[in-house]
């Protein structure tokens, strides 16, 4: 089974992090966690009581404004996004058993900026 998640907007890059924890700890634990909830308002939207036990792959597809952020950058996020799923319940953990493949891709949509999240179960039940 595969599920998705639309996430609005653009998330914060590993620059973004790196200059709020240079300024302060506390300012890059603020941006994980409000970032967290923003995933998480979206998951609890799109994937109500959602709990997978198997383990999954996941596909990102990262629509960028424009091309100034590099690749790599963006998808830093992932973590804020896996955890917000945990944190949701979705999945148990996002170690490797439970998370066992991810993939991403970046595009431009000017219009539309967003992340798309597909998760497919593609295992046995987690022990």
């Amino acid at each position: 089974m595969t599920y998705s998640l639309t996430i609005p907007g653009r998330l914060p890059d590993m620059n973004d992090y790196s200059d709020a924890e240079r300024a302060h700890w506390r300012k890059a634990a603020q941006m994980k966690r409000e970032t967290q909830d923003f995933v998480g308002w979206a998951i609890k939207r799109q994937l109500p009581g959602l709990r997978i036990e198997r383990p999954v792959a996941i596909t990102f597809a990262w629509y960028e404004p424009n091309r100034r952020r590099d690749k790599d950058n963006i998808a830093f996020a992932k973590k804020f996004i896996q955890d917000a799923l945990v944190e949701a319940g979705v999945l148990a953990n996002d170690g490797w058993r439970n998370i066992v493949r991810t993939s991403d891709s970046v595009a431009v949509d000017a219009s539309n900026p967003r992340v798309e999240v597909w998760i497919e179960e593609v295992g046995e039940d987690v022990d």
